[in-house]
């Protein structure tokens, strides 16, 4: 029987990579008529109305005592609305990322939208935060961990081989452990919830496997896609459409007039791991 060939796609979420047709990475598709009657945008920012173009001022809000006494609030270009909107998020992104190594990825997020023009993203602190979450996790769940027992059980420890009509049982180790995310209480304020939160798709690749005396030395390899964008179902819900950050990124996402393209975040992490033939399952 055939051992294994590396490297070695174990397992793929049903969720395809580069999936720009999806609901969330929609853009401009939505009039000012259809934000306002079907999800209740009416009131998007404090700073401007992205409807009329124009700023909004303590004399300009509807709630003002002074409202009306100076006009309507100063125009502006499409342009400067969407940079005060920008801003306005960066402002607000507060809020969702308070302290660690990660609170300043959704400041640096929200700029890539506002000058990126959709194309992917990539950067060292999601590769660390996904590979920390990875290492660190040592729940009974975990996908490492579901691998490395995986591989005590199903090694060849008489050839030293891992065979390759053992592959399905890799897989389904996966498959009944949880794919990392970032959907943990801490990551509601430690900034990776509001960056990545849930992912999109994964692959999980074994990358080399060396089997001796006994034990074994493996290299895995995690890559993990997510879309930094909004779609209909996630203003519908109170949890996003209560806040003025959301609304903010949604019109400034979906509505015609700014129509700014949502990305895809890829993240990476490649790990190491070893076992013996005489550890117990954890």
């Amino acid at each position: 029987m055939a051992a294994l060939q590396f490297p070695c796609i174990l397992f793929k979420t049903q969720k395809w990579m580069d999936d720009y047709g999806a609901s969330d990475m929609r853009c401009g598709d939505l009039t000012e008529a259809q934000l306002k009657t079907h999800y209740h945008l009416d009131d998007v920012s404090t700073r401007a109305n992205p409807y009329t173009l124009t700023k909004i001022t303590p004399f300009t809000q509807p709630q003002s005592m002074f409202y009306g006494s100076r006009g309507a609030g100063e125009k502006i270009t499409r342009q400067q609305c969407a940079a005060i909107l920008f801003d306005e998020m960066r402002h607000l992104s507060h809020l969702f990322s308070v302290y660690g190594p990660y609170k300043h990825l959704i400041k640096h997020m929200i700029t890539y939208m506002q000058y990126g023009n959709g194309l992917p993203f990539t950067s060292m602190y999601l590769d660390s935060a996904l590979k920390e979450h990875i290492l660190n996790d040592s729940s009974e769940s975990s996908t490492l961990s579901k691998i490395k027992n995986a591989l005590i059980e199903n090694i060849d420890w008489t050839t030293n081989t891992y065979l390759k009509n053992k592959k399905c049982k890799l897989r389904e180790a996966i498959l009944d452990g949880k794919l990392p995310k970032f959907d943990r209480f801490q990551d509601n304020i430690n900034g990776m919830g509001i960056t990545v939160h849930d992912t999109w798709a994964t692959h999980i690749i074994l990358k080399s496997l060396h089997i001796a005396n006994d034990s074994y030395r493996a290299v895995v390899h995690y890559k993990v896609q997510d879309h930094f964008g909004l779609d209909v179902k996630d203003i519908a819900k109170l949890k996003f459409n209560a806040f003025h950050f959301f609304r903010i990124w949604f019109v400034l996402q979906r509505c015609n007039t700014f129509a700014f393209k949502p990305f895809v975040t890829n993240m990476e992490a490649t790990i190491e791991i070893t076992g013996n033939r005489n550890d117990s399952k954890k």
